[in-house]
């Protein structure tokens, strides 16, 4: 199989404009197509795309999902984007640039189970399924041809369509022979698309910028510009042993994807890298007192989700956003690693005090990293404070869960609800 239709399912050797069986023009062709097996999978706009679909008036209309006048935007749909909003974007800005679209604050209790509901159909398919977010995950359909009579293209083809049908929202495709290029390839046509890298992906990629490629932040790509490495092909060209002797396993690493090599596996198992909250206020805090009040309903929210999760923090981040949008991040590791409201807030605000010196800031958040399982843990992992700490909070998620979340909370987070309320 060389091509295939993504409406009515034809398969071919050959590359035609239109299917000769439903002339539908939706053709993808490939001279790899029959032995590609990784793909990644990506909701279209997806928290935009959920509000449209639940909203039908707001077809044609831009949405922003987001805070409000000083939050920023988590996510718009393809109209607004088109008028220049993006992502992460401030969202004076993003209304500057749009004046009409809808502002729409997220749900991500709908998101979850909608995530939920479009994961559970591709766990159908295969059970090799990576989770990036709510909205995309790997999948390897290595193997699954005989059990679903049809070839990966098509059983992602199938799947992409009853999504649509079935969820009311669209998802792009991208299939390749590993993760970094099914990755790329996704985001070759979006939104609705279904993009194959093969073999030609080192010439696709060579005239890129160097920020294309995983894990090249901007310290990473200024430093890569500096050295004389702008694009992918840059690195390609490069001698490999140099990189090496420069950069170390990173170097290596990016030798290999300048190449289109990536031998990592789908790994439903790879674990959560981080958890973490944040919030934007309604008016710039510089009083330690205030900005104590915001991070410390953060802390329980992300404490929750590692119980939730049986996972425990071994490396506690402060994030702090100024007034010129710069962010300031603080990071402490632990002696015993965490999964308590309790030690969060105590490390938080630690590191909170060296930052809350009378300058103002608009947003606070908090977070825990290099995750380990507390099955996987001694007897003696959690102790002292800690181990008193979990007992209680463990307690009150039984209560929530029995009684709703609000069910219980402290003193300061209900003064700080009760001042957002009447803000």
């Amino acid at each position: 199989m060389k091509a295939f239709c993504r409406d009515c399912f034809w398969t071919g050797e050959d590359a035609v404009r239109r299917c000769p069986t439903c002339a539908s023009p939706r053709i993808v062709a490939h001279p790899e197509l029959g032995d590609l097996t990784i793909a990644h999978m990506d909701c279209d706009a997806f928290y935009a795309s959920v509000e449209k679909r639940d909203r039908p008036e707001l077809r044609d209309v831009p949405v922003i999902v987001g805070g409000g006048q000083r939050g920023v935007v988590t996510t718009c749909c393809y109209i607004a984007r088109i008028k220049g909003v993006r992502s992460a974007m401030p969202m004076f800005k993003a209304l500057a640039a749009c004046p009409e679209a809808v502002v729409i604050k997220p749900d991500f209790t709908k998101y979850r189970a909608e995530s939920k509901r479009i994961l559970g159909m591709a766990s159908e398919l295969t059970p090799l399924i990576q989770n990036l977010s709510l909205d995309e995950a790997w999948m390897d359909l290595s193997g699954t041809a005989r059990l679903h009579g049809a070839l990966p293209a098509i059983t992602l083809a199938r799947l992409q369509a009853r999504v649509e049908a079935e969820v009311g929202i669209t998802v792009s495709i991208g299939l390749a022979p590993n993760k970094f290029l099914a990755k790329i390839a996704s985001e070759l046509d979006k939104p609705r698309g279904f993009s194959v890298l093969g073999a030609e992906a080192k010439a696709f990629l060579a005239g890129k910028p160097v920020r294309i490629l995983p894990g090249v932040g901007p310290a990473m790509v200024a430093s890569l510009e500096k050295a004389g490495f702008r694009t992918v092909g840059d690195l390609a060209r490069a001698d490999r042993k140099a990189l090496a002797d420069r950069w170390g396993a990173q170097g290596l690493r990016l030798f290999d994807l300048a190449h289109g090599r990536d031998a990592r596996a789908v790994n439903p198992n790879e674990a959560r890298k981080a958890i973490s909250g944040e919030t934007t206020f309604n008016a710039d805090l510089s009083r330690i007192e205030d900005l104590e009040d915001q991070l410390s309903p953060l802390c329980e929210r992300v404490a929750r989700q590692a119980r939730a999760a049986s996972v425990a923090g071994r490396v506690v981040t402060l994030k702090l956003r100024g007034t010129d949008f710069r962010i300031v991040t603080r990071r402490r590791t632990l002696a015993i690693p965490t999964q308590t409201a309790h030690t969060l807030f105590q490390v938080g605000r630690e590191l909170l005090a060296a930052e809350a010196v009378g300058k103002p800031w608009r947003l606070i958040g908090i977070g825990i990293a290099d995750l380990v399982d507390e099955e996987a843990a001694p007897d003696d992992f959690f102790a002292g404070d800690e181990r008193k700490a979990l007992a209680s909070e463990r307690s009150l998620d039984v209560l929530r869960a029995r009684f709703g979340a609000d069910v219980v909370t402290s003193a300061r987070n209900l003064r700080t609800r009760a001042s957002r309320d009447k803000g």
